[in-house]
C-alpha cells in the first residue's frame, strides 16, 4: 500500500488500462474490486481521501431498509437483505448482527410492527439476522434502560446489521489492491480525453502531493464521484441537466449511557415523517439522521441548526434523558446524492426519492453510476462492470465478488476495544507494539488507539494526513472531536517521524485539523484551557 508505488504506475504511459474509476468512496472502491478481481487493468483515482465524503458519514447500518418496505419499494428490500447477507459473510469483522427495538405507545403499533417486521424476515429468508418478535414493556425497559417509559405499552424487536462505514472502505481499498488494482488518494480529474471520433479515451489526472500531471489511457471510464457526478459529466457535455440533487444527513453522536445498553432503538415516524435511530457504535452511540434539501455540494458540510435542535427534540421525546448540546460529542454531516427529480415535478420531499441506484451511459461512453447506499455497493459495483463490458469493447467475464473474502476477514471477533475492525491485520499491529513499545501506549484515556495504528494507518492504509488517521483510520474525530483534537499533536509527530516529515509540516497539519475538528462540535473547545 505505499503510495509512490501506485503513483509510478499512473505514471506509466505504456499502460492501457481496462478500467479508470474515478471516486474512492463505496462504490468507486467496490467497482475497481469487481473489475480488478475479474482480471481487468484498473486504475483508481481519488481526489481527497477516500471515503472523505459521503462514504464515512452513514448512520452506521447495513440494512434492507424497513422505510423503503412502509414505501412499497419490495425490490430494493430483497436487493439489499441479500446484499447485507453477503456483505456479512464477507467481511463478519466488520458487519454485526444489531438488535433493534421500535418502542410502542399506541394500542396498534404492536401488531402493526410485527406483521410489517415479520414481512421483512420473509423478504431476507435464510440471510435473516434474527426473527421479529413482540417485547412486553418490561422487557423493553430491560434492554433499552433509558427509553421514555410514559405511556410505554410494550415494542417489536428486529434484526439489522452495523458496521463501521469508512473501516469497511480501507479494507475494500486493501481488497482492491491485492486483486492488482493501483489505487491513489489526492489525485483529481483534471479533464477528459476523446478520441478522434468524439468517445472517452482516458483522463488527465493531478497529483495533488506530487504536483504532477499524469494521463492515463483507457478502455473505460467509470464516474462513481458519488456528490460529485454532474462535475464529471459536465466535462464531458457541459450542456446536461444535472442528474443528482444534495440531501443532507446529520448525526449526532453521545454518550452510551444514553441508551443504556447494547440495544439500538428505532423511531419509526418523526414528525417530518422519517424514521430516526439511536444506534450503539464503538461505545458511543449515534443519534439521526436528517434529510434537508441543499444547493450545492462539498467536501466538509456542516449541519444546519435547525437539523441539530430536530435531532435533540426528537430524541429527547423517546430517551428518559433528553440529550442537550454540551452532550454532543461529534456532530457530523453528510450529503446523499439523490437522483435529481425530474422537471414539473415537487422535488422537495427528498426522503421520498427512490434510493435504487442508476447507470448513466453518455454518447461519448462515459459511464456514470449514482445513487444507492452503502448496503448495495457490491451489487452496484457488479452491474456498472457489466454494462461497461460492451463499452470497452471487454471480454466478458463472470463477477466473482459474491464470495471474495474482504482484506481482514476474521470471524468472532473481540468487539470490546476498537481493535476487533482490523480483524486479521491486529496481529501485524501487536508486533509492531512488540518491536517498538513506546507505539503500545493509549493515546487518549478516552480512546483505546495506539501509537501503532497511526503507523500501521501511514504503512498499510495510505493515509497522508492527520485528518486522515483521525477522521477515517482510527474514527476519533466522529466519536469524540474534543479528545481528537487533544491527540492531534502526538498523531502528527508519529506520523512525521514516519514519513521524514519536518516541524513546519506537523505545526500545519495540527492547525488544519484542529480548525476542521471544531466543526465536528456544537460547543467550541480550546485544548490549552
Amino acid at each position: 500500500m505505499n503510495r509512490n508505488n501506485h503513483i509510478e504506475q499512473i505514471a506509466d504511459k505504456s499502460i492501457i488500462w481496462d478500467f479508470v474509476v474515478v471516486g474512492g468512496g463505496a462504490t468507486g472502491l467496490g467497482a475497481a474490486i469487481d473489475a480488478a478481481s475479474r482480471g481487468f487493468k484498473v486504475a483508481l483515482v481519488e481526489q481527497a481521501d477516500f471515503t472523505k465524503a459521503t462514504s464515512s458519514r452513514s448512520t452506521k447500518l447495513v440494512h434492507g431498509g424497513v422505510r423503503y418496505l412502509a414505501q412499497g419499494d419490495v425490490s430494493l428490500v430483497i436487493e439489499a437483505l441479500r446484499e447485507r447477507g453477503l456483505m456479512k459473510k464477507n467481511a463478519p469483522h466488520l458487519v454485526k448482527d444489531q438488535r433493534f427495538i421500535i418502542g410502542n405507545y399506541k394500542w396498534w403499533e404492536k401488531p402493526f410492527y410485527t406483521i410489517g417486521l415479520t414481512i421483512y424476515d420473509i423478504l431476507a429468508g435464510k440471510r435473516g439476522l434474527g426473527r421479529s418478535l413482540p417485547m412486553s414493556k418490561k422487557s423493553v425497559v430491560k434492554e433499552i434502560p433509558q427509553i421514555a417509559t410514559n405511556g410505554l405499552r410494550g415494542g417489536v424487536v428486529y434484526h439489522d446489521g452495523q458496521f463501521d462505514d469508512s473501516r469497511m472502505g480501507i479494507n475494500l481499498l486493501q481488497t482492491a489492491a491485492e486483486q492488482g488494482a493501483t489505487v491513489v488518494n489526492y489525485v483529481k480529474v483534471s479533464n477528459l480525453i476523446k478520441n478522434e471520433t468524439g468517445k472517452i479515451a482516458g483522463v488527465k489526472v493531478y497529483d495533488e502531493l506530487g504536483k504532477q500531471e499524469y494521463t492515463l489511457q483507457a478502455k473505460v471510464v467509470i464516474n462513481a464521484t458519488g456528490i460529485f457526478v454532474d462535475d464529471l459529466m459536465k466535462m464531458d457535455a457541459p450542456e446536461k441537466d444535472n442528474i443528482v440533487r444534495p440531501s443532507q444527513g446529520v448525526h449526532l453522536v453521545v454518550d452510551k449511557s444514553f441508551l443504556g445498553g447494547d440495544t439500538a432503538i428505532m423511531i419509526p415516524k418523526t414528525s417530518d415523517g422519517r424514521v430516526m435511530f439511536g444506534v450503539p457504535w464503538h461505545g458511543k452511540v449515534v443519534l439521526g439522521t436528517t434529510d434537508t434539501p441543499l444547493k450545492e455540494f462539498v467536501l466538509e458540510p456542516q449541519a444546519l441548526e435547525e437539523e441539530i435542535e430536530f435531532i435533540l427534540k426528537t430524541a429527547g421525546q423517546y430517551l428518559a434523558k433528553q440529550p442537550k448540546r454540551e452532550d454532543v460529542l461529534s456532530v457530523f454531516a453528510g450529503l446523499r446524492p439523490l437522483a435529481a427529480p425530474k422537471k414539473g415535478t415537487d422535488g422537495q420531499k427528498t426522503k421520498e426519492i427512490s434510493r435504487s441506484h442508476k447507470i448513466v451511459i453518455s454518447d461519448s461512453g462515459l459511464i456514470t453510476i449514482t445513487g444507492g447506499k452503502w448496503t448495495t455497493y457490491r451489487d452496484m459495483a457488479e452491474d456498472v462492470v457489466n454494462r461497461a463490458l460492451p463499452i470497452g469493447s471487454l471480454p466478458r467475464k463472470e463477477c466473482v465478488t459474491r464470495d471474495l473474502k474482504i482484506h481482514g476477514y476474521k470471524e468472532n471477533v473481540d468487539r470490546s476495544d476498537f481493535s476487533y475492525v482490523y480483524g486479521s491485520d491486529y496481529e501485524k499491529i501487536q508486533k509492531l507494539q512488540q518491536e517498538r513499545p513506546e507505539l503500545a501506549r493509549k493515546l487518549h484515556p478516552r480512546f483505546d488507539y495506539t501509537g501503532a495504528e497511526v503507523v500501521w494507518a501511514v504503512r498499510e492504509e495510505m493515509a497522508i494526513t492527520v485528518e486522515d488517521v483521525l477522521s477515517r483510520r482510527l474514527r476519533a474525530t466522529f466519536l469524540d472531536a474534543r479528545a481528537a483534537i487533544d491527540i492531534a499533536p502526538e498523531v502528527a509527530s508519529i506520523m512525521a517521524k514516519e514519513t521524514g516529515k519536518d516541524m513546519e509540516w506537523e505545526k500545519a497539519q495540527v492547525q488544519e485539523f484542529t480548525e476542521l475538528a471544531q466543526h465536528y462540535l456544537l460547543v467550541p473547545y480550546n485544548p490549552d484551557k
